[in-house]
């Protein structure tokens, strides 16, 4: 039984709970913390794979550079000398449509300009200007039909396929989107709002000058890298226990208390650093706790085919391409991982990370490994002019990834009123605010900054991101 009242526990070492660690540490070297992971290793849904040369992703490829959080990630991470970067401004996507790659640009007004869809089409996008907001939570798919026409569905579908593996008829639009949502309902229209914010920005000074695209990052090792950097200092046993799950917590006159299998912690505060589902199975076990508006978030399962080729697969330039539902392809895309990171397929030879699964096909992954396989091959090959591969692999994550669906912005609500009713719980991760790399550091730091205040942390507002493909 352990005596020691530790000023912080992190319940979590993936990402989100490195980082809350990381940072406290940054800010007050002298803050006693522990952080308790129920798994063997730490990184959660991040993990590379390296094989005869070959080096692919379980979980996310990278994360734009336009973070402030995750680039102090990185320098407490010791990584900036293995930082790679992918410019989108340098790369293009593409997109499926009837049947074949269409490249398309990284910015909205640019696909617009783009010769994929017709006249009339873009000319309804600017209808938006006259529409009324959208009443009550409406889907992805039927917001972007009614705001834009439903030309621009498939390029909505493309962008959420890629992020979510998601079913926009599914995801909701306050969930995924919050920032636009936002401007929407206070200028009447989301191309008012944007203009507003440009006139605001001009009006401050901070609107001049040509602003470059974000670039994709990552580590000439891959994204465990990340990982590795941040989990180094922390002493196994001591500030860090692996094979530890959390059964329960419970409040005490210190803060709270955390049961163990074996042991019981005692904390002055408690970080919650899980994935949205663990963290509303652990906080059930509070009796105090009132009921959140969702018993867990959907999960969307994929599977990535890793496929290396000699060169002389005629790979196009680029990050890679998206397919709609609408195609009906068995891929929901595919990454160009050695056009963005050369170093990620041995000289002479290229790798291709396919994605298979998603929202709307997990039956897919009852499929073994060879069929997988064969199936994904023979869908690239009527898109792209490839040989036969000399390596192939299926990558099967053990973490599915959160659908911010309808009631999800509640939950977001509920999350944020139970830690301003008790300022020494803190609740960050995988799906609380989004599921980028920048989403779950931004989130850390705001956990981080909670428990150095000693208070709740504060609601800030919704950013309004950019749309990349």
């Amino acid at each position: 039984m352990s005596t020691q009242i530790y000023d912080a526990i992190i319940i979590g070492a993936g990402l989100s709970g490195l980082a809350v660690a990381r940072f406290l540490h940054h800010k007050r070297p002298e803050c006693s913390l522990l952080v308790l992971e129920k798994s063997d290793r730490p990184g959660g849904a991040v993990q590379t794979r390296s094989e005869e040369g070959f080096l692919a992703e379980y979980g996310p490829h990278g994360f734009l550079d336009n973070c402030l959080e995750s680039r102090v990630l990185i320098h407490l991470a010791g990584a900036e000398d293995e930082v790679e970067k992918a410019p989108l401004g340098k790369f293009v996507r593409y997109i499926c449509l009837g049947g074949r790659l269409r490249m398309i640009p990284q910015q909205p007004m640019k696909i617009i300009r783009a010769d994929l869809v017709p006249l009339s089409a873009k000319l309804r996008v600017l209808a938006d200007a006259w529409k009324k907001p959208l009443d009550g939570e409406p889907s992805v798919a039927d917001w972007v039909e009614y705001r834009f026409g439903r030309a621009l569905v498939p390029f909505a579908d493309a962008v959420f396929t890629g992020t979510y593996a998601g079913d926009i008829t599914r995801l909701s639009i306050d969930g995924v989107m919050p920032g636009v949502r936002k401007l929407e309902k206070e200028h009447g229209s989301v191309l008012k709002g944007v203009f507003q914010m440009l006139r605001d920005k001009k009006k401050k000074g901070s609107g001049g000058g040509k602003k470059e695209l974000p670039a994709m990052t990552s580590f000439s090792s891959g994204m465990e890298r990340l990982i590795l950097g941040l989990v180094q200092p922390l002493k196994v046993n001591r500030d860090i226990m692996y094979r530890t799950g959390v059964q329960s917590i419970a409040r005490n006159e210190e803060g709270w208390t955390v049961q163990t299998g074996h042991n019981a912690f005692s904390c002055r505060q408690l970080v919650l650093a899980l994935p949205a589902n663990p963290a509303l199975r652990l906080l059930a076990t509070v009796p105090d706790i009132t009921a959140p508006p969702l018993a867990e978030l959907p999960q969307a399962r994929v599977a990535t085919v890793i496929l290396g080729f000699t060169d002389q697969a005629k790979i196009p330039p680029g990050f890679g391409y998206l397919a709609p539902e609408q195609e009906k392809r068995f891929a929901l895309g595919s990454l160009f991982s050695s056009n963005m990171f050369p170093g990620r397929a041995p000289t002479g030879h290229v790798l291709l990370e396919t994605i298979i699964g998603g929202r709307r096909h997990p039956e897919r992954l009852e499929l073994d490994d060879s069929e997988l396989i064969d199936k994904t091959l023979a869908d690239l090959k009527e898109l792209i002019d490839l040989p036969d591969p000399v390596f192939a692999r299926v990558l099967r994550p053990a973490s599915g990834i959160p659908q911010l669906e309808r009631g999800y912005p509640a939950l977001l609500t509920w999350r944020n009123q139970l830690t301003r009713t008790w300022p020494d719980l803190h609740v960050c991760g995988f799906g609380w605010g989004g599921i980028g790399i920048n989403d779950m550091a931004k989130e850390a730091w705001r956990a981080a900054k909670g428990v150095l205040m000693g208070t709740g942390e504060k609601e800030e507002g919704a950013e309004v991101k950019g749309v990349y493909f």
